[in-house]
C-alpha cells in the first residue's frame, strides 16, 4: 500500500490594515480552501509550514492563532486524522530565539506505524495522540530550530527569520522538513541597483546555511523537503528593462540628501504615459494583467534564485502565478498590491533523492500536483502553495530505527 502525503506552505493572516480583509473573515476563508484541498486530495499525512504566525503585531494577535490551531484539531473536516503534532515559536519576547514559525503535521488514522525523529537521542519514536508544543521551542527534542544570525541582515533591526527542522519516517522512509523564511526585499530601490540584487546574495547565504545543516555529519543523511517563504524574487533590473523596454526613466531626489527617493518610467511616445513608479515599497506597474496572464509564465525567466542550488534543490515546474504580495482586500482575491514587484515567493523545493521518491509513477496515474490554494480567493498577501504525491513502501532510504522497531509490521 501506497501513502499520500501533502505539504502545504503558507498562511499570515492575523496583521490588521486598512481595507484587510478581518482576521476572523480571512481565517474563515483560509480554512474553507484548505479544506477543500484536502478533501479533494485525501492525504494520508499532511504538513503544514506557516511565517509570520501571528504577523508583525505577534503579541496581540495570539488569541487569532490560538482560534486557529483549535479549529484544526478539532474540525469536522480534520476528524479522520487521529494523530498531530503543531509547533508553534510563541517566544516572542525572546529577540534572540524568535522566528514565529509554526509547524502543523497531522497523520491519517490509516497510518498503521509512522515515526518522528529525536534529535537529542538520535532515534525514532512513534507518533500517538495530538500534541502541542510551543513557547519555548528549543528545549523540544523533537525538532532543530535555528534564528538566522543578525550579522545575515544588519539593516534589519530585529529580524525573525530562519528554520525549523523535523524528521519523519513513512512507508519505512525517512525525510526531513524544514519550515524555512528567508529574508525580504527592504526596499525596491536598492533591488532594482544591481543584477542580482544583495538581496538575493543574503538569501543565497541563509539558504546555503540551513542546507549545510541539514546534511552535516551529526545525523543520518535523508532525503529533505524544504518549504516556506523563501521571498525569492524576480531579478528586478531585468524586469524593469524588460517590462518598460520604450520608456524614458526619470529620476527624483530628495532635495536635502540628494538621496535617489523614486524612478518614473514613461513612454517614449503615446503622450509619455507613466508605465512604472517605483520607490522603496512602491512597484506600480499600469498593466497588472502581465503577471496574471498565463499564469505569468513570461516572467518565469526572471526567477533566478534558485539556480545557484541547481545540484542541491530541485522544484517541479511553476504552474501558478507568482504569490507575492496579493490584496488583502476581500473583494480583491486575485489582485495584487503595489508595494513590491510580483514573485514566487513561497515554493516547495527538494533534494535530489527527495525528487526520486516522488517522481516514482505508479501505473500511469497522476500522482503529483504543484499548485497554490485558492486562486480566486482572498487568502492574506501570500497565496498559499501545495505539492501532493505518494511515497511507495520502501522508495526511500530505510529508517535507522530500534530492533523493536523493525519487527513491527510498517504501512
Amino acid at each position: 500500500m501506497s501513502s499520500s502525503a501533502m505539504l502545504y506552505e503558507n498562511c499570515r493572516f492575523t496583521d490588521e490594515k486598512p481595507k484587510q480583509t478581518k482576521p476572523d473573515n480571512l481565517q474563515k476563508n483560509w480554512l474553507r480552501e484548505f479544506y477543500q484541498i484536502v478533501h479533494t486530495h485525501k492525504p494520508h499525512f499532511m504538513a503544514l509550514h506557516c511565517q509570520e504566525f501571528g504577523g508583525k503585531n505577534y503579541e496581540a494577535s495570539m488569541s487569532h492563532v490560538d482560534k486557529f490551531v483549535k479549529e484544526l484539531l478539532s474540525s469536522d473536516a480534520m476528524k479522520e486524522y487521529n494523530r498531530a503534532r503543531v509547533y508553534l515559536d510563541e517566544n516572542y519576547k525572546s529577540q534572540e530565539h524568535f522566528t514565529a514559525l509554526g509547524s502543523f503535521y497531522f497523520l491519517h488514522e490509516s497510518l498503521k506505524n509512522i515515526y518522528q525523529f529525536d534529535f537529542k537521542a538520535k532515534k525514532y519514536k512513534k507518533v500517538t495522540g495530538k500534541e502541542i508544543y510551543s513557547d519555548t521551542l528549543e528545549s523540544t527534542p523533537m525538532l532543530e530550530k535555528e534564528k538566522f544570525p543578525q550579522e545575515y541582515f544588519p539593516e534589519c533591526k530585529w529580524s525573525r527569520k530562519g528554520f525549523l527542522r523535523t524528521r519523519w519516517c513513512i512507508s519505512d522512509c525517512s525525510f526531513d522538513l524544514v519550515n524555512i523564511h528567508l529574508f525580504h526585499d527592504a526596499s525596491n530601490l536598492i533591488a532594482w541597483e544591481t543584477s542580482p540584487s544583495v538581496y538575493s546574495g543574503i538569501r543565497h547565504k541563509a539558504l546555503g546555511y540551513v542546507l549545510d545543516r541539514i546534511i552535516d555529519q551529526r545525523f543520518e543523511k535523508v532525503s529533505y523537503f524544504v518549504f516556506g517563504d523563501f521571498n525569492f524574487r524576480l531579478d528586478s533590473r531585468s524586469v524593469v528593462e524588460t517590462l518598460c523596454t520604450k520608456a524614458t526613466m526619470q529620476t527624483i531626489r530628495a532635495a536635502d540628501t540628494n538621496e535617489v527617493v523614486k524612478l518614473i518610467f514613461r513612454e517614449s511616445d503615446n503622450d509619455r504615459k507613466v508605465m512604472l513608479q517605483l520607490e522603496k515599497k512602491l512597484f506600480d506597474y499600469f498593466n497588472q494583467e502581465v503577471f496574471q496572464d498565463n499564469n505569468g509564465t513570461a516572467l518565469l525567466e526572471f526567477d533566478k534564485e534558485l539556480s545557484v542550488f541547481k545540484d542541491k534543490l530541485y522544484e517541479l515546474d511553476i504552474s501558478f502565478p507568482p504569490s507575492y504580495p496579493y490584496s488583502e482586500d476581500s473583494s480583491q482575491g486575485k489582485q495584487y498590491m503595489n508595494t513590491r514587484c510580483p514573485a514566487w515567493c513561497d515554493r516547495i523545493l527538494m533534494s535530489p533523492s527527495a525528487k526520486e521518491l516522488i517522481l516514482r509513477s505508479e501505473n500511469d496515474e497522476k500522482i503529483v500536483t504543484y499548485d497554490n490554494i485558492g486562486p480566486n480567493v482572498c487568502m492574506g498577501d501570500h497565496k498559499p502553495v501545495f505539492l501532493s504525491f505518494r511515497i511507495a513502501p520502501g522508495a526511500g532510504r530505510r529508517c535507522q530505527r530500534s530492533e523493536k522497531i523493525f519487527r513491527e509490521t510498517a504501512l
